[in-house]
Parts: structure tokens; sequence; C-alpha cells
């Protein structure tokens, strides 16, 4: 079967939604289904079996996009409308796979050229538009109301990652075949890599200290202010802390530095910038514990079903992106203010047993949970269920068939 997926962002780049479409190619990959994915023009080139990444024609004066609704996104889309267009008239799919806002351009594609739509629905594009302080343009909430609505009443099947947005979709269409598939953990055997892990230590300097690890964007919902001023009051009682950093970008590292440096903890924090995912895992697995302070949002940090694998206690903020998946047996959930939040790592400090218990609560959990597995079961139901324009209720994965030569082009 060949698939067309479109992922309307940078590919390949180490955040969000990226992540989640690299773990939808590797799922297919795997399922041996054959794959073009049209993408922007910018990112890195992935290698995956049966997977050929077309680019769409680059635009000169756009060479990164922002985090969220930006104007760049406006001809990124317009030229990838246009080239995925012509990937129709000149090749023939059994079905289109959209990401995020390429669903709306889709579904007149979908109905022209009778190809089944599966729309991969990583979160409400009008409830985001909040999140990204567009909510007082009430007739740009209202337009992409609509297109949602649109979407998901001619869409042959749509995936959600998470209990909010499944909730979400059956509120807005009870009808729509639907189809939860939730994250899984990246490729954890970087996470028993211990020479590089120990390497990783040692550049960082974290020998004898108590390593408070956090992996993610810089963006203003993740919380970051919290995290920080929580560090001032858990060094005071334990200097050995050291809290890390994983991402950013320059500009946003550079000014957390600079800030941290004012409020007295320029040697407490470290800062590791982007790093390649394999390095990422290694910062989990380097981890005494891991923490999530994030203040908005309702969809699941895809950072959580890694943190999860890695065995490792965590704090994390009592709000509904974290509730649905976490609980008091395998976290410290505490209120998104500062103080709270010194206060649940204090308590991990203090209690050496909690920590290994809300470990192991938290691997079991994600093993049983989300495993590659189940994943693969439910990304070919999906399949079969567009494919059939009906719900299926259970399938076998067969194993992988041949493994096919990746080409990139543009």
């Amino acid at each position: 079967m060949k698939i067309l997926m479109i992922a309307p962002q940078p590919f390949f780049e180490p955040r969000g939604t990226p992540i989640s479409v690299l773990q939808r190619l590797q799922g297919l990959s795997d399922l041996d289904y054959e794959v073009d994915l049209a993408t922007y023009h910018l990112g890195e080139d992935v290698d995956i079996a049966g997977v050929t990444i077309r680019r769409a024609p680059p635009i000169p004066f756009i060479s990164r996009v922002k985090i969220g609704p930006s104007l760049a996104k406006i001809p990124l889309d317009i030229m990838l409308f246009c080239y995925t267009l012509w990937l129709l008239l000149t090749r023939r799919y059994d079905a289109i796979h959209t990401h995020e806002e390429a669903a709306f351009f889709v579904v007149p594609l979908c109905w022209f050229f009778r190809i089944p739509h599966l729309y991969d629905m990583h979160s409400s594009l009008p409830r985001q538009l909040a999140n990204y302080n567009f909510g007082n343009y009430r007739p740009i909430v209202w337009l992409f109301e609509l297109l949602e609505d649109w979407v998901l009443d001619t869409c042959s099947v749509v995936l959600t990652v998470g209990l909010d947005l499944e909730d979400y979709v059956r509120q807005l269409n009870p009808q729509v075949n639907h189809i939860c598939i939730e994250n899984i953990a990246l490729q954890n055997s970087e996470l028993e890599d211990v020479e590089a892990i120990a390497a990783l230590r040692h550049e960082l300097g974290l020998y004898g200290k108590v390593a408070i690890v956090y992996t993610g964007t810089f963006e203003a919902y993740q919380g970051l202010h919290i995290l920080f001023e929580s560090a001032c009051q858990v060094v005071q009682k334990y200097p050995e802390a050291r809290f890390v950093l994983v991402g950013g970008k320059p500009e946003q590292v550079t000014c957390w530095q600079q800030r941290t440096i004012a409020m007295g903890l320029h040697d407490r924090v470290l800062f590791t910038g982007t790093v390649s995912l394999d390095k990422s895992l290694h910062c989990l697995a380097l981890s005494d514990i891991l923490v999530s302070p994030r203040t908005e949002g309702l969809s699941v940090p895809l950072k959580l079903y890694s943190y999860l694998h890695a065995a490792k206690p965590m704090v994390a903020t009592n709000i509904v992106a974290h509730t649905q998946i976490l609980n008091e047996e395998m976290a410290v959930l505490v209120e998104p203010t500062p103080t709270a939040f010194a206060q649940g790592l204090l308590r991990l400090l203090n209690d050496e047993q909690l920590r290994i218990t809300l470990g192991e609560n938290a691997c079991a959990y994600a093993e049983r949970e989300f495993s590659r597995e189940s994943y693969l079961n439910k990304l070919e139901r999906a399949y079969l269920s567009a494919m059939h324009q009906q719900p299926v209720s259970e399938v076998v994965v067969p194993e992988s068939g041949r493994r096919r030569t990746v080409s990139v082009s543009s």
C-alpha cells in the first residue's frame, strides 16, 4: 500500500509534532507500508525504510519556523498544497495521512481523487490558537472551528493522541470513525549505552551531583519560570543539586542563562541547547529526577512517554496535560507554583525509597500501556478502517516484510 503523508512542519526537528510524525513513519515502516512524506523544505533528512521524504520547493526568505501559529506558515502551507496537488497528479496513492492544518487543504483533494483520508489530530487547532494569544481574534478562531468541523465530518479516520482529545472529538462528532493512538517513548536502546552516558555525565560535570533534568522546548507554557524559581529554594537545602535543561533555541538559551545568573543560579543550571535524540535519551538516563513544570495545554507532552520508560521519578504540575496519564503512584504531582514545585522536588530528594518506587511504577506502567506492539496494532487498525470505510475492532500485526531502500528527493 502506498501512502502520502503530509506534515506541515520542519521535518525533522527534535520537538513535539515532528517527533510524533517520526514515530508514525517508523510504525508504518515496521508494518511494511510504503510512504511518501510531503513536508517543508526545512529540516534534517532521516533514513527510514520504505519512506521517501519529498520536500516542497523552498521559499528563499524563510529559513526557520517557530513553534505554534506564525505568518511564515502561510506561504509554506500554500507551497505545500501546490506540491501535494502535483504529487497526486503524478503518482498513485491508496491513502492520505495528514498532520495538523494540512487536513484543511486535503479535504477537497481527497474528494476529487477519491482517496481515504486519515487525520492525525495532535491537538485542536482552534484551542491551540488560544495558547498562543490568538484567542482575542475571534474571526480567526471561528474560521478554524469551521475547518475543524469540516475535517471531522469528512475524514475516513481521525487519530488522537490522548483522552482529552478523544473526548473533545466525540463531543464534536459522535459518529466519527476514531482511534486513539498514544505516542510512545523514543527508541530507548540509548538509555542502556553505559559508556555514552558516563561520558556525558563527565562532560556536564555531574559526578557527585544530583541531576534534575528537563527536556523540551522553551516556550512560555512550559513553565520554566516555575522551575527556576523553585530551584532557588531547592539549592539552599541541596547545594549539590544541578538543573539540566535539554532543548531550546540559541536565543532562548541565552535569555534564560542571563536570567538564571541574575537569580544566583549561574553554577547550578546547565543548558545543553538542542541535542540529538540519542543524546536527549542519554540525559534522561543520567538523571536522578525528571521534571515537567508545564502550566498550560491539554495534550499530553510527548516527552512524558520517554520519561516513564526511563524508570526515573518525576515531578510534574497537576494539570490535565499531565494527569491524563500520570497519577501519584508514578509521579509527584504539584500545583503549578514555584513553592509547590520546590516542595515536590525536596520530597523526592529526601526520600530515596520513594524515588525508586515511583521510577519502577512509571516504567512498569509504560511497558504495560504504551508498548510498541500496542502502537503498531492501533496504527494498522486505523489504516484498515480507512480502507474499509468502517471501524475495525481488532487486527494481528504481521511481521515486517522486506526492507526497502530509503531515498530522499526534492
